[in-house]
């Protein structure tokens, strides 16, 4: 069982079938995990192939420990979409407060 993170931010989880030279990666029941805060969500995606292009970072989970803290909450993709939109939203409040405040120089 493997994780990959791809450019993009995601995380996939899967059993690694197949990879060749430039890293493209044939999962078998892959999974999107999204986390958001303590919040947690893996969105089942079947056979999945990744191109190499994509590919940040491979390795391998152990299989006898645990993959998660304890304080972690599996919710449903649906409250996993509304905890990433709001976290975004905040993102882009802080983001948009600092560029008003530019003016104050902190530092």
């Amino acid at each position: 069982k493997i994780l990959v993170l791809l450019r993009d931010g995601r995380k996939l989880l899967g059993l690694l079938r197949s990879f060749d030279q430039f890293a493209n990666v044939v999962l078998e029941g892959a999974c999107e995990r999204i986390i958001v805060g303590d919040l947690y969500c893996d969105i089942p995606l079947g056979l999945y192939v990744i191109r190499g292009e994509n590919v940040v970072l491979i390795g391998e989970l152990d299989l006898e420990k645990e993959e998660l803290p304890a304080h972690m909450t599996c919710v449903s993709t649906a409250e996993i979409k509304r905890a990433q939109k709001a976290e975004k939203d905040a993102t882009v409040l802080k983001g948009s407060m600092r560029k008003r405040m530019e003016f104050l120089d902190f530092d």
